[in-house]
């Protein structure tokens, strides 16, 4: 399939909810998936939307190197759909939604390049929120990896809490728990240790990643570092994240 018709199948994805990942074929990999990724994020921009941030992919749980030992394919988030703690969604937009907890970056100056390190992320990196990520499954976990990334690994949108800036220099990530809560009950918590990748080996991983196609980390984008938890969201309530020190977040679906 040519790259025009298979942008196409991907647009369909996005605007349908579904689209079947068999016509892409299971040869496609990662590399062009993300070129594949990026052609789609040009649509978008056709079409009035901008680029808001990136995502790091396959950083956490058992998803790690799922890919392959090291493999960490980056997805874009549209400005359009970052929202701010508190707000409601239409659950019936988003075809098989999920919610993850995760944190946010902003990104506080330009960051680029392939030799780019976690210290130079640290520098670059000025605000840290707790967030959500939204998720839209449009299509089944077991498709290639390529087709995977192509489909922008299942990103809908972003839920953002208030910013702690400047990061603090003693916050230990490491030791973050968050805790996520439904309609106000306790669902489940994850304790980071052991569990997610270092988020500024994340965040450098992603910039050089990006650098294969002459890209970088701009001014004020949002970058999400993997999850804490994963849930399905099937049908109406609020969901809050705790991030300890860091804060909250939440978000209703209606």
């Amino acid at each position: 399939m040519g790259t025009t018709d298979a942008v196409e199948l991907l647009w369909q994805g996005v605007t349908e909810g579904h689209f079947d990942p068999a016509e892409l074929g299971e040869d496609l990999s990662v590399d062009d998936g993300e070129r594949l990724q990026l052609a789609v994020l040009d649509r978008w921009c056709d079409e009035g939307e901008a680029l808001g941030g990136w995502k790091v992919g396959l950083t956490s749980g058992q998803s790690r190197d799922a890919f392959g030992p090291g493999v960490r394919p980056f997805g874009f988030i549209l400005a359009g759909r970052i929202l701010e703690s508190g707000a409601t969604v239409e659950a019936e937009r988003i075809h098989r939604c999920g919610i993850e907890t995760e944190l946010s970056f902003r990104i506080g100056k330009e960051l680029a390049g392939s030799g780019v390190t976690p210290a130079d992320a640290r520098a670059a990196v000025d605000a840290v929120a707790p967030a959500f990520e939204i998720n839209e499954r449009r299509i089944e976990a077991g498709a290639a990896p390529g087709v995977r990334v192509a489909d922008d690994l299942a990103q809908w949108g972003i839920v953002v809490g208030e910013d702690v800036s400047p990061v603090p220099t003693e916050f230990d990530f490491e030791a973050l728990v968050v805790e996520m809560l439904f309609n106000g009950e306790p669902s489940n918590s994850v304790a980071a240790k052991d569990n997610i990748d270092d988020h500024f080996v994340s965040i450098a991983r992603l910039a050089c990643e990006l650098a294969k196609f002459d890209l970088g980390l701009e001014l004020g984008q949002r970058i999400i570092t993997g999850a804490f938890t994963r849930h399905q969201v099937q049908g109406s309530g609020r969901w809050e994240g705790r991030f300890g020190s860091l804060g909250g977040v939440t978000v209703s679906f209606d």
